[in-house]
This record gives C-alpha cells, structure tokens and sequence, in this order.
C-alpha cells in the first residue's frame, strides 16, 4: 500500500487527504508481537509513515473463551507498550489512552 498511495499528505487544515496511515490493535498477552510489529514498522517503511496504536481491544464472541484473548489489556501491557513506541522515537501517529468503556459502542447484533 505504502509503494502504491504513499506516507500521507496532510492539508493546511491537518487533515490527511491521501496515504497510508498503519492501525496496529495490540492484543493481551501478545505485547512481544506488537513489539515486533513496531519494530518492523519503524525499520523497514519511510520516516514518515503514520502509525495508530490502538488499546480498544476487549473479547467478544469465542475471544471470551480463548485463555489468552479473554480479557482487556492490562495497565503493565499498555504501559510496556507505550514505553517502547517511544524508545522508538516513532514520532508521527497516534497512540490511545487505554479505556474503559469500548464494548459501549459495539452495536448489539441479532443473528
């Protein structure tokens, strides 16, 4: 994608008008793969690419019967992974506030 559109290109206004920004959803239990993933990321694609680290991950469906996915992040793991997006030095992104009240805005389906 990044070969085909392009790192973003933001108007006077700040809104990205074309490119790729990456969307990385870290997962409980699974820091040291997100870490690998960043690590990638920051190697291997241009300086200004945008990552969005996101922490709105919580179980639903058959992730509330899988050990490793049935719960939310943890403090330490979110912490753990905040801490090394700035060891980094990613600079251009977004990384979210860890929350409380994601599955609030997961409409309810009728299957």
């Amino acid at each position: 994608m990044v070969r085909q559109v392009g790192t973003p290109h933001i108007n006077e206004n700040g809104i990205i008008e074309k490119g790729v920004i990456i969307r990385h959803l870290v997962l409980p239990n699974y820091t040291e793969n997100s870490k690998k993933v960043l690590a990638w990321i920051k190697e291997n694609l241009p300086e200004d690419i945008y990552i969005s680290v996101m922490a709105q991950y919580f179980p639903s469906y058959k992730a509330k019967d899988n050990k490793e996915l049935n719960r939310k992040l943890t403090q330490e793991e979110w912490s753990e992974i905040e801490n090394f997006v700035e060891k980094l030095s990613i600079e251009n992104g977004y990384i979210q506030e860890l929350g409380e009240h994601e599955e609030e805005y997961v409409p309810q389906w009728n299957i």
